[in-house]
């Protein structure tokens, strides 16, 4: 299992835009077998900025599995406007400190 965070910076006149994306985006994450979960967050102090967290079966099943299966291009087609505004994607592996 893997993480990935991606951030985002979002103009406050495209956020109520940007939030509608990813919910219509939600089907498609939804429907792929790689996906785990997710979640988009706002800040509270920027409200400008936003994180979206995705757990994958694995970086492969994202990068590989996902990208190349039938859910991606509907996916991609929803928050492709919005990839200039991405600050960092990365993904992450979980660690024993959990709470």
């Amino acid at each position: 299992m893997i993480v990935e965070y991606v951030r985002y910076q979002v103009a406050e006149d495209r956020a109520a835009d940007f939030e509608a994306a990813y919910a219509r985006a939600a089907g498609s994450l939804a429907a792929a077998p790689q996906c785990l979960d997710y979640e988009l967050t706002r800040c509270v102090e920027a409200p400008d900025q936003y994180i979206l967290r995705i757990t994958w079966t694995s970086a492969d099943d994202h990068t590989v599995g996902f990208r190349s299966g039938p859910h991606f291009g509907a996916f991609f087609a929803e928050v492709k406007p919005y990839f200039t505004d991405i600050q960092e994607m990365r993904h992450y592996e979980r660690t024993a400190v959990v709470g």
